[in-house]
């Protein structure tokens, strides 16, 4: 499934994600942000098993498998402006938003704002094509839930 779903992200003109990829994807690319620091702590993660049971309605459990497979497509995946362009043009805006907004939480989790996790946030919703403003509101969510 992984392969099947780094092809579809590498193609020269990437095609919508069905529902399944694009939440795989999207778990991928919050691994990718909480691995920037190079300390992918157990607060993060516990983070994204949270954003994703809460986003998509699963289990702790079913979280929990659906971040250990984010976690083997992020290590696969291509850069991270290829990657995330190919998740603009395969998910709608109102779930690259919530992204943005997950992907917050996971930066805010550990208490700790590192250069890298600052660095990816300045870029990420550009390349999802997501304003500045609505990632500063997302932040401020995101913050606000903490």
């Amino acid at each position: 499934m992984i392969r099947a779903l780094l092809d579809k992200l590498t193609q020269p003109a990437p095609t919508p994600l069905d529902g399944a990829d694009a939440r795989l994807a999207m778990a991928a690319i919050l691994v990718r942000l909480a691995r920037a620091d190079h300390d992918y702590s157990a607060s993060e993660t516990a983070e994204i098993d949270r954003i994703l049971a809460r986003l998509h309605g699963l289990s702790p459990d079913d979280a929990r498998a659906l971040r250990c497979e984010a976690e083997a497509l992020e290590a696969e995946a291509p850069d991270t402006i290829r990657f995330t362009n190919a998740v603009k043009a395969g998910v709608p805006i109102e779930d690259r938003i919530a992204l943005i907004e997950a992907a917050w939480s996971v930066v805010l989790a550990d208490g700790d704002r590192a250069a890298e996790e600052d660095a990816l946030m300045r870029m990420i919703p550009r390349f999802l094509g997501i304003s500045d403003v609505d990632s500063n509101m997302a932040r401020q969510r995101a913050a606000a839930r903490l």
